[in-house]
């Protein structure tokens, strides 16, 4: 087994594991496929599936103990915040919501426990799920490569990529928390009985 198969079973072993640091393996395979003017369509490709398994089993373990899991998650603020805004927006655009929550903090996390325990049918989890690993796939990787081909020394190039993925997360989850402050603190103040994906309501 050749190193490169090596480096993609691990980066398959990572993405597998929730809260694992996926994205910054991503930007630093992607960094070392530009200075070796190695392809990155194998990195995304097993990045999205490592990522899909583990969406799924996050799927299953919500369908099976849904509270209990988003509990844990709840204990950081950030993804209190994340799981609040989510179950007030999964209703209206699910898919969308599920594909913009990975760049939320722990969104991937939070949107797959959520979705398993308000029930969602595992057809439209999966489809959302796909096209939410693959596009975050695809930008992390390709954000390494870019600072790869920017920079020849690839610890540069790696530190650059980090260093501009570092700024866009806080920007995004700066402009996030402020537009949905308000949702939030009304979540706070209401209640409500255990909700169902209006697929499995009848």
């Amino acid at each position: 087994m050749d190193v490169s198969t090596l480096s993609l079973l691990a980066l398959f072993l990572i993405a597998a594991v929730p809260l694992a640091p996926t994205e910054v393996t991503l930007v630093g395979m992607g960094v070392v496929a530009a200075t070796t003017d190695g392809p990155v369509a194998p990195i995304i490709l097993v990045a999205s599936a490592g990522c899909l398994l583990c969406d799924y089993l996050l799927y299953v373990v919500g369908r099976r103990g849904g509270p209990l899991a988003l509990d844990r998650v709840r204990r950081r603020r950030a993804g209190d915040a994340t799981v609040r805004w989510l179950s007030r927006h999964l209703d209206r655009r699910p898919v969308a919501v599920l594909v913009i929550a990975r760049w939320l903090p722990a969104g991937g996390t939070a949107g797959s426990l959520l979705a398993g325990s308000l029930r969602w049918p595992r057809s439209v989890f999966v489809v959302a799920s796909v096209i939410g690993v693959t596009l975050w796939s695809t930008y992390a990787v390709l954000l390494g490569y870019l600072g790869g081909a920017v920079v020849e020394e690839s610890a540069l190039g790696l530190l650059l990529s980090l260093g501009v993925a570092v700024v866009l997360a806080v920007t995004v989850a700066s402009v996030w928390r402020r537009r949905s402050g308000h949702d939030l603190e009304h979540a706070r103040g209401t209640s409500g009985g255990t909700a169902v994906h209006p697929a499995e309501q009848a």
